[in-house]
């Protein structure tokens, strides 16, 4: 429980940092530079999945590979699973979490549904970064439409 809040407040102080450091480089921009902390994420993600899958066999295909990314990945992350994956089996993939954790904490009302980006960009990062170490590279967008509940959309770039 202790780590869990522990958590919490860094992603929160993350995300903070990261939105005062955008305004401050540029005072006039209307849209947040959150680049900053995708890579972040992007890098956590990289290392945690090294560390998860040590001791395991490759997996089969790709779609193996995002049932992982579902269930022990998030597990390890956010101390559940994705409530729902959807494919169209041509790449696209949609992880849906119906109580996102970052969102938990923020109101339901959509008075703060513009802010939502900022709490999901880090966790973007973080799938992309598992997936690229695990040889899949991929385009990963979130869609928050009513809080806590959040939509990860994976596109797998294929060359």
């Amino acid at each position: 429980m202790a780590d869990e809040t522990v958590f919490d407040f860094l992603h929160s102080e993350l995300v903070n940092y990261v939105i005062e450091q955008s305004e401050l480089k540029n005072k006039d921009a209307k849209d947040e530079d959150l680049s900053n902390l995708e890579y972040l994420g992007f890098s956590t993600g990289y290392r945690m999945i090294e560390r998860l899958t040590k001791e395991m066999p490759r997996f089969k295909d790709e779609l193996d590979t995002m049932k992982f990314i579902c269930t022990d990945f998030w597990t390890a992350i956010y101390r559940k699973q994705i409530d729902n994956l959807r494919t169209n089996h041509q790449g696209v993939y949609v992880l849906q979490d119906n109580g996102f954790r970052f969102l938990n904490n923020i109101s339901n009302g959509k008075q703060y549904l513009e802010l939502a980006p900022r709490y999901v960009t880090f966790t973007c990062g973080v799938v992309r970064g598992g997936l690229a170490n695990l040889g899949i590279n991929s385009l990963v967008t979130a869609e928050v439409q009513s809080m806590p509940s959040c939509k990860f959309h994976i596109q797998v770039q294929r060359s």
